[in-house]
């Protein structure tokens, strides 16, 4: 599990390598985001950032793997770092453009929503498939998906937990620009360089005004995600995910 660093002049690319789990964003994973936002947020060289994934898949969605809840402290605590990214994402001062080739789903889909932009390629692929694990949306996604697609069409989204493809996904708002497949990272850090071309101050204050709302919202998410990761439908999600079987979900 790595992510790559590279600079392309003041843009920052940043790219997920978990082959494993086709890029899940797995605790460390976000840890190490994390940590390296954190370091472009001070440094005034770094001007707008890329994320994208390597092996022709953005991310699968969150590890369920490590995804072991025992404790209402320990829900929280699970997701403090992962809200502390999702919030220099949306919030902080630096453009971001997210690259998707192949799926971005659960997790996958709220990280391309935190972002400022998002190019997908023409066959790239979005779900937000929470409720069949038990869980709801997170990552600040009740949040994002709604400014992009608007409420109604997040609802549906988020409810139904149904796959788009990328070219319905532009239509609704989801999608910003489509690339051919294969160039996705190649538009995106065009548009990346125009963000990075233009005033600092003016690009950080739009995004912080954009964000009004975001902390609260988060802070929900925080205390309803917590509570569904120690739900016995969540436990059953996760058996019949790595049983490959449907869930028999309870209400419990």
């Amino acid at each position: 599990m790595r992510l790559h660093q590279r600079r392309d002049g003041a843009v920052l690319v940043l790219e997920m390598d978990y082959p494993s789990r086709r890029n899940a964003l797995a605790p460390a994973l976000r840890r190490e985001m994390l940590r390296v936002m954190e370091e472009a947020e001070a440094d005034a060289s770094v001007r707008a950032v890329v994320i994208t994934g390597a092996g022709g898949i953005f991310c699968s969605g969150g590890d369920l793997s490590s995804m072991e809840v025992e404790s209402a402290l320990q829900g929280r605590e699970r997701l403090r770092p992962a809200h502390q990214l999702i919030r220099l994402l949306v919030a902080g001062s630096k453009p971001v453009v997210a690259a998707v080739e192949g799926w971005a789903a659960g997790a996958g889909l709220s990280l391309a929503c935190a972002c400022d932009s998002i190019v997908a390629a023409e066959d790239a692929r979005f779900m937000a498939a929470f409720g069949k694990v038990g869980l709801m949306g997170d990552l600040g996604l009740p949040f994002t998906l709604p400014q992009r697609v608007g409420p109604a069409r997040a609802r549906q989204i988020l409810l139904y937990g149904e796959p788009l493809d990328a070219v319905e996904a532009q239509r609704i708002g989801l999608v910003d620009r489509l690339a051919p497949p294969g160039q996705a990272l190649a538009v995106a850090l065009d548009r990346a360089r125009i963000l990075a071309d233009q005033a600092p101050a003016a690009i950080a204050l739009t995004k912080q005004i954009l964000a009004e709302g975001l902390d609260r919202a988060l802070e929900q998410e925080r205390h309803y995600q917590t509570l569904l990761f120690l739900s016995a439908d969540h436990e059953e999600g996760k058996a019949a995910f790595f049983g490959k079987r449907p869930p028999a979900f309870a209400g419990r």
